[in-house]
């Protein structure tokens, strides 16, 4: 079945939030999990995952914390839903197995660097000028 579970969308926010971070070195996890309001516990779970997979590095000490290993426009989605829930779709038969396939056309086509442009154009839409 189709099964995502909060890791994931979880993860993406802050990998969105790390990408706008981008080349202020690393970036504790405190920070990031205050600034998406995700348990910093559970964060460093999902981040210690990325990590092992290569999409995220880590640098210990003061000013230590997380960067991105890769590129944010060559990290998909699909590979941070599969990483964290397994694969999309696993086991689907029928219209289920369709629409598992439509889900992971969507999530293999979005890079964490589109979430943060859609999530910047996004609060530039909420934003007016008077």
């Amino acid at each position: 079945m189709i099964s995502i579970t909060s890791k994931s969308p979880y993860a993406v926010l802050a990998l969105a939030e790390l990408g706008r971070s981008a080349g202020a070195g690393p970036v504790p996890i405190g920070e990031l999990a205050r600034r998406r309001e995700v348990p910093v516990q559970f964060l460093e779970q999902l981040f210690a995952t990325l990590r092992r997979a290569g999409i995220l590095r880590s640098q210990r000490g003061v000013k230590g914390g997380y960067s991105f290993a890769r590129e944010p426009a060559s990290v998909s989605v699909l590979e941070v839903v599969e990483l964290l829930d397994g694969p999309v779709g696993r086991d689907s038969e029928g219209v289920f197995a369709d629409a598992a396939a439509a889900a992971r056309q969507v999530l293999a086509g979005t890079t964490i660097a589109d979430v943060i442009e859609r999530e910047a154009r996004d609060a530039g839409a909420s934003m007016y000028y008077i």
